[in-house]
């Protein structure tokens, strides 16, 4: 494998700034243009090359990175994807590119790790909002009339743009890649899964986020039509009523490309493990613990909180409702694992993939309640610092953690979206 470099996650006024030097290089062939503005003022910049930039035009591909604050790859990966498309007349051949740069640039600079050494350090920088507050979910948990501008904007571009492929970049913090499909694209597992193994990223053979859909290859995942109960899905979220099946009204087909910052060796194994459900109530019973934990320290540090104090007004208002919605999530969860719906087979791979998810919620709530703690010089921020450290020194120790490179990650996406691409036709 030849080496790539590993360069740091660029902030949206950094991926804006590359933009405009890639617009200002190729003058007619790539356009940046503002599609919108934030709830706090911050722009949402689309970089457009190909047919399409200038003109509007059906049947392009449409990729949206930073949906979720904490999982940053998407912006290196979208500025890589455009500048292969600008110098590959083939890959851009009859049809435009788009890639919103930043879906939610408010998230994005309260959750900042430019280059993490270490799961500690990308959880001291911690941040992602409340479901209602995603940009891609809203839809599934808010009426039209009370959807978040970015939400609006995302809407809008689809409808104005009505691709053909529609690209979500994801990561996990931990774990293995995977795809999610609107549509099934028949081809894709196999170069998926040759990538993923060139660059020793393990395949999800068990993602949880997908529970029960079907599975035409290893790491690929199909979303249930709508209509379809959705089995074994314990979100609020449903995810047929999020941005990603907007594309459907124009026969359009969303995939969601999920890589991991740190991989787990530990989540691609397929072989069904030997007892589910005594797992699962382990899972859950460690995760109320953690939960209860949390919970313990925001109740006793309520009163201390900032209030009305405005220079830690736009930090801890987003940190505290998502605290608040994570914690709440969790009976919902663990009901949900210890219920008789739970699965009396699994792969391993799948009891992996809760496991993870399990651990990484209650360190979530942990994380940003211990920003607002720290921000306010609570007496409590030093107890829960120790908790945290302990949190993901557990989480990286069970799961064998190992950093992948960001231009790995990118590497991979990239790939993958290409090949996504060729393969709608």
């Amino acid at each position: 494998m030849t080496h790539i470099p590993d360069p740091c996650y660029p902030t949206p006024r950094e991926l804006a700034l590359a933009g405009r030097a890639l617009a200002d290089r190729h003058p007619g062939l790539v356009r940046l243009r503002r599609a919108g503005t934030s709830r706090g003022g911050r722009p949402l910049w689309l970089l457009s090359v190909g047919a399409g930039a200038y003109e509007a035009q059906d049947g392009g591909v449409l990729v949206v990175a930073g949906a979720h604050a904490n999982e940053p790859v998407g912006g290196p990966t979208a500025l890589e994807l455009a500048r292969r498309v600008i110098h590959d007349p083939e890959c851009r051949s009859g049809r435009g590119w788009h890639f919103l740069l930043c879906a939610d640039p408010d998230g994005a600079a309260l959750h900042r790790t430019p280059r993490p050494h270490s799961l500690l350090e990308y959880h001291r920088n911690f941040f992602r909002p409340p479901g209602p507050e995603q940009p891609e979910w809203a839809p599934s948990l808010l009426p039209a009339d009370r959807l978040p501008p970015e939400t609006r904007v995302l809407i809008g571009l689809i409808d104005e743009l009505r691709p053909v492929l529609q690209v979500s970049l994801h990561a996990t913090d931990l774990g293995g890649s995977w795809v999610q499909l609107t549509r099934d694209i028949p081809g894709l597992a196999e170069p998926f899964g040759k990538s993923a193994a060139e660059l020793r990223i393990p395949v999800e053979t068990g993602a949880c986020d997908a529970a029960g859909w079907p599975s035409p290859g290893p790491g690929i995942f199909v979303m249930p039509p709508a209509g379809a109960g959705a089995e074994g899905a314990f979100h609020p979220e449903d995810t047929r009523l999020s941005t990603w099946y907007h594309a459907h009204r124009y026969a359009g087909t969303t995939a969601i490309v999920e890589v991991p910052m740190w991989a787990s060796d530990t989540v691609d194994d397929p072989a069904p493990h030997p007892d589910p459900r005594r797992a699962l109530r382990r899972l859950a019973g460690r995760l109320e613990r953690d939960a209860e934990r949390v919970a313990g320290v925001l109740a006793a540090s309520r009163g201390g909180l900032p209030g009305d104090d405005p220079s830690l007004a736009p930090l801890a208002g987003p940190l505290l409702r998502s605290v608040d919605w994570t914690l709440g999530l969790i009976p919902r969860i663990t009901a949900e694992w210890t219920g008789p719906g739970a699965p009396a087979e699994a792969s391993t791979a799948y009891i992996g993939s809760l496991d993870a998810f399990g651990q990484r919620l209650a360190l979530r709530a942990a994380a940003m309640l211990l920003r607002v703690l720290r921000a306010a010089g609570h007496p409590a921020a030093p107890g829960l610092d120790r908790l945290v450290a302990e949190g993901c020194d557990a989480f990286a120790a069970r799961f064998g953690a190992r950093w992948v490179p960001v231009g790995v990650q990118v590497e991979h996406q990239c790939r993958t979206v290409l090949c996504a691409a060729r393969l709608v036709g």
